[in-house]
This record gives C-alpha cells, sequence and structure tokens, in this order.
C-alpha cells in the first residue's frame, strides 16, 4: 500500500540538487479519516486512507474530485468535501546544471501531462500525444534532440544494460511483437514506475515496471 505523505515526496525531490523549481500541485490538508481512490469513483480500488489533517498535494480539482500526486508518482482521487486545498503551492527542486538531473526533471514534468490523450502519430502533449512524441517533446524542453519514432530514439544515448541501473529520466524501449519492432517507449521515474503515453490506458499516465513489461523491455537509453 503506498503512503501519499509529503514525507515522502519531499525524499524522492531530495535527488535533484537545488536550482530550478517545479510546481507540482498545491497543499491539500484531509478535514476528516477519508480514503484516496485509484479512479475518480468511490468503487474504485484504493490506494490509501489519510489520517484528519494529513497534509497532501493536490492538482486538478472539481465540485466532487481532487487529485492527488502519490508517492509514487500516480495520481490519486479525494472527495473534494474531505480536503481542504491551500493556497500555498508544492515546490520541488531541480536543476541543469547535469544530465542526469535534467532528465529527472523531464520525466517528473512528464507526470503532470497524465490525462493528455493517446493520438497515434500526434504531437500536442496538452491534447494529443503518441508514445515518441511524448518522449522527445520532454527531452527537447531540455535542449536534448531525439529522433521522432521509439526504434530511431533506442539506437541513441548511452545504453543502460540492467534494471538496477536505471535512474529517473533514462528512456526505456519496448518490442511490439505484432510489427516485429520497437514499438513503444516511456521514462522511468525510479522506484519501479515510469511515464508514458499509452493506447491502453488512453493516453499519459504512469505504470509500474512490471514482469509484463520487463518481457517486452529491449532497450534503455540515458
Amino acid at each position: 500500500m503506498f503512503k501519499a505523505s509529503l514525507l515522502a515526496m519531499v525524499t524522492c525531490a531530495a535527488s535533484l540538487s537545488a536550482a530550478e523549481e517545479i510546481t507540482l500541485g498545491n497543499y491539500g490538508q484531509t478535514l476528516e479519516q477519508t480514503s484516496i481512490y485509484k479512479s475518480a469513483s468511490t468503487k474504485a480500488g484504493k490506494f490509501y486512507r489519510a489520517k484528519q489533517y494529513q497534509y497532501l498535494v493536490v492538482r486538478a480539482h472539481n465540485e466532487k474530485w481532487t487529485k492527488v500526486l502519490m508517492a509514487n508518482n500516480l495520481w490519486g482521487y479525494i472527495l473534494t468535501s474531505k480536503v481542504a486545498i491551500l493556497p500555498e503551492q508544492y515546490k520541488v527542486q531541480a536543476t541543469r546544471v547535469t544530465d542526469l538531473s535534467s532528465r529527472a526533471k523531464a520525466a517528473w514534468k512528464g507526470t503532470t501531462f497524465k490525462g493528455t490523450p493517446y493520438v497515434w502519430g500526434g504531437n500536442d502533449i496538452n491534447r494529443g500525444i503518441d508514445c515518441s512524441a511524448f518522449v522527445k517533446t520532454l527531452y527537447g524542453e531540455i535542449g536534448i534532440s531525439l529522433p521522432r519514432t521509439a526504434a530511431e530514439q533506442a539506437k541513441v544515448g548511452m545504453p543502460i544494460r540492467r534494471l538496477e541501473d536505471l535512474r529517473a529520466g533514462d528512456r526505456l524501449y519496448f518490442w511490439e511483437k505484432k510489427r516485429n519492432t520497437i514499438g513503444h517507449t516511456g521514462m522511468y521515474l525510479g522506484n519501479g514506475y515510469f511515464v508514458h503515453s499509452s493506447r491502453g490506458h488512453d493516453g499519459v499516465n504512469t505504470d509500474k515496471l512490471t514482469e509484463k513489461w520487463q518481457r517486452i523491455l529491449v532497450a534503455a537509453r540515458r
């Protein structure tokens, strides 16, 4: 079970050394003990049972639901009536001093686009984008130019040979059996999770690098 505590998020952010700040959302505080759900429905599975007055990081909200950033980089959902959204923003520090920290920043930023629809051939990170354009766009924002397709991107950069050597911001490339080529890509977030634009998820989302994904993971690049 994943804990949605600010402490866990600050720990994740600490690996990004100081300089530039990224806003991840606003502070929020629960008004009573309440559940954080995996989707915007009380019938959905639950990530966590938050205590009364627990601080959270919240993002988009409407009259019924508020999105909560979990410690594992997934978005959870809490009933808006159960949380007070505070005016103060929650920020983490990032830097462009090294390639590694810039890549990590790009991966973190990718999680803020959760919900952007998957569109084959799409290039708009706000309105519709496919997997390789998603990675290309985020890397482009930190000054690294990549080819357009996943298969071409997999030939660029330093290869990572072992799962245990993966770092936040590394690019992951997956085999597509139907086309007999590399057909999917995403960016590693750390702690066994990655962010990608997925047809199966109807757009940008985070996933755990489970055995299912590991079986078709054929390349990683930094």
